[in-house]
């Protein structure tokens, strides 16, 4: 049986999947095999104490979690727990500018942010969203907190949902 939280994820995704479930009978330029959509990655949640919730969940609840990460290109400091089939990312702002920080504003006891899913392809993946009309929130992928290229689409495009497309 899903967990609570994967079927709110799956739910909030139900356009962008539509949207990638159907390619191979879209218009788009990008061939359906070009990129496949992958396995979660991560659901990230903004804390506004990290080290109480690193603590919760490595000392309460026994979860292995990571050295907490900086990433100022990004305005945030992480944590990851891991779960085994998947992973916690743990969310504080790195500065008064970080998107976080606004989140927490609006949020003042944390909550989640946004979904990770892996793409094959982040390149070809964006080529083709974009075609089918969903919004990226730059222009441009940049290095995530794993090294590898991510892209975050409009969450008005995904039903609410702000999703993080991860390069495998």
């Amino acid at each position: 049986m899903a967990s609570p939280l994967l079927k709110v994820a799956v739910r909030g995704l139900s356009r962008c999947i539509r949207y990638t479930t159907l390619r191979a009978f879209s218009s788009s330029p990008i061939p359906s095999s070009v990129w496949k959509l992958g396995r979660l990655n991560h659901v990230a949640i903004a804390v506004p104490d990290l080290e109480k919730a690193t603590a919760l969940y490595r000392d309460v609840l026994g979860a292995q979690v990571s050295a907490t990460l900086p990433l100022p290109e990004h305005g945030v400091s992480t944590v990851f727990v891991e779960l085994g089939n998947t992973k916690l990312e743990l969310l504080h702002p790195l500065g008064e500018k970080s998107p976080i920080a606004g989140f927490l504003q609006k949020n003042k006891s944390g909550g989640m942010h946004h979904i990770c899913i892996e793409v094959d392809d982040i390149k070809a993946a964006i080529l083709d969203l974009k075609a089918k009309n969903i919004r990226m929130l730059s222009a441009e992928p940049r290095i995530g907190a794993h090294g590898k290229p991510v892209m975050f689409l409009h969450p008005k495009d995904c039903d609410g949902v702000l999703v993080e497309l991860e390069e495998a």
